[in-house]
């Protein structure tokens, strides 16, 4: 596994966890919580699958998808149709 640059992490922690917190109503360290437990954000965190290259609402997006569907890989950006 190739791991994400440090940075890289701590910018999607916190753009994610603001855009969980502004749709859903989350406090920051229950949004934060939700993010970094989530199977979304083992896939980010090997810089490997990419996912980088979709920005903050991409994975807010998968993030999401996640969360309704129970697989991040249900999501539009990187489910294979």
């Amino acid at each position: 596994m190739n791991r994400q640059s440090p940075n890289n992490l701590y910018y999607y922690d916190h753009a994610v966890t603001d855009l969980i917190m502004e749709k859903y109503g989350y406090s920051r360290l229950d949004a934060l919580r939700k993010f970094t437990d989530s199977q979304t954000h083992v896939l980010l965190e090997d810089a490997d699958n990419g996912l980088q290259a979709f920005g903050a609402n991409g994975i807010f997006d998968i993030w999401e998808s996640e969360m309704i569907t129970k697989d991040p890989r249900n999501s539009v950006y990187i489910r294979e149709d």
